[in-house]
């Protein structure tokens, strides 16, 4: 408990401006999803909840990623294996802008992080140039790379 408590007001303004409650099932999920560099389904964030308040159920966690996604909290990704995964938008400790790397043969994915400098330049270059043609503000941006990992590789 000690862990939620110092977690918790990171997130409570945003849920309050927002127009919603922070409930104890609310600040259950996002508790999981601060504590975890995994990209969780549903279904595993429920496990975890329901590890220390039995009495949430699954349809309460559901609505409540929902909601997290709906506000912008919570990115939802689909990573090509039929079930949504989540993962905080920003955190405690701030933005963690990342890419995903999925193989496709074992369904693991790594945040990548470790951006080059040509990389930066040439998303830069995207962003301002399709805000420019398409008079869009652009705030953010998902990239997901999708292959085989080095164990799958191995014949």
């Amino acid at each position: 408990m000690e862990d939620m408590d110092r977690g918790r007001h990171w997130c409570h303004g945003r849920v309050r401006n927002c127009g919603f409650r922070m409930t104890m099932g609310r600040e259950a999920v996002l508790d999981v999803l601060s504590h975890t560099d995994q990209h969780l389904s549903a279904e595993d964030i429920y496990m975890r909840v329901h590890e220390t308040y039995p009495a949430i159920g699954l349809t309460s966690v559901y609505r409540t990623l929902d909601m997290l996604v709906n506000i912008g909290l919570v990115y939802k990704f689909d990573f090509g294996d039929g079930r949504a995964r989540f993962e905080l938008a920003e955190g405690p400790k701030g933005k963690d802008h990342h890419h995903h790397l999925v193989c496709t043969g074992c369904g693991r994915i790594v945040n990548y992080r470790d951006f080059i400098d040509e990389e930066v330049a040439l998303l830069k270059k995207t962003e301002e140039g399709l805000s420019k043609k398409y008079n869009f503000a652009i705030t953010n941006h998902l990239i997901q790379f999708y292959g085989l990992c080095e164990g799958c590789r191995k014949p």
